[in-house]
């Protein structure tokens, strides 16, 4: 069974930085593109980032770019998002999903990230 668990959200200031997990199971991890996608209040799903399987290869959405970085340790099993510069916009359930930007099969339950003074 595919699991996907996300942790590292919280609360924290404009500006601020925060580094979110994603634990992953049940499948051969190294093998999948993984992405992070964000869903703010009343709005749709938005792609946020993905990293190929040997984390060579990394795409940022243009909200995100220079702010973001997504990371993979595949021995661990592990994807990660490291959020700088964070803006109140940024605001959203964080939600870890295997596969790429276009195309992707299994997701989390999310983590909440609230940017706020």
């Amino acid at each position: 069974e595919v699991q996907l668990v996300e942790s590292g959200g919280g609360l924290v200031q404009p500006g601020g930085s925060l580094r979110l997990s994603c634990a992953a199971s049940g499948f051969t991890f190294n093998n999948y593109y993984m992405s992070w996608v964000r869903q703010a209040p009343g709005k749709g799903p938005e792609w946020v980032s993905s990293i190929s399987p040997s984390g060579v290869i990394k795409e940022y959405a243009g909200s995100v770019k220079g702010r973001f970085t997504i990371a993979r340790d595949n021995a661990k099993n592990a994807l990660y998002l490291q959020m700088n510069s964070l803006k109140p916009e940024d605001t959203a359930v964080y939600i870890c999903a295997r596969g790429s930007r276009s195309t992707r099969d299994y997701s989390g339950q999310g983590t909440q990230v609230t940017v706020s003074s």
